[in-house]
């Protein structure tokens, strides 16, 4: 008479659960390598908290807040990608990197609203539309020179401060 607990002849219970495949060397199909979690199983091992990156050293520090405001020759997304990937791990970079993507996002707001505006004008009348365009360049030139002088004075390890930014990022 057999045990009414024990599984029915055939089944996942009988097998070697170190069997492997003879021609590819994996276990047969829906079953897992000895010591491996199945699918949608938690893994065992070590925790699984988040490893929390080494600080930045002093010269590496310096070197990602000078390209977080030299980057805004390009646009604001590289200031804002080194603070956003940095930002916790040197302190000038933190700084340096807000500071560079508030000008950045000032200047962008400046661009929308002098394309809005020229468009706007070259409805109405002809020549005046042309004037704000000219008015762009000189805010992107201005965006050039700044971006310039933060990058310098990032480099030496000090804080630059843009004259003019609307501080979203605080």
């Amino acid at each position: 008479m057999s045990d009414p607990q024990a599984p029915p002849p055939g089944d996942s219970h009988d097998r070697d659960p170190t069997f492997r495949d003879p021609h590819t060397g994996q276990p047969p199909y829906g079953q897992t390598p000895t010591g491996q979690p199945s699918y949608g199983q938690p893994a065992a091992g070590p925790s699984t908290t988040p490893v929390v990156a080494a600080p930045l050293s002093e010269a590496d520090d310096r070197q990602w807040a000078s390209l977080a405001h030299l980057g805004g020759i390009l646009s604001f997304l590289p200031a804002l990608i080194i603070w956003l990937v940095f930002k916790d791990r040197g302190r000038l970079t933190t700084t340096e990197a807000k500071e560079a993507l508030n000008f950045q996002i000032t200047l962008f707001i400046a661009y929308i609203a002098i394309i809005v505006i020229s468009i706007f004008l070259a409805l109405v009348t002809f020549g005046i539309g042309g004037v704000l365009s000219g008015l762009g360049w000189i805010v992107w030139l201005a965006g050039v020179i700044f971006s310039i002088l933060g990058f310098v004075q990032a480099k030496d390890g000090r804080n630059y401060r843009y004259p003019v930014a609307i501080r979203l990022i605080k």
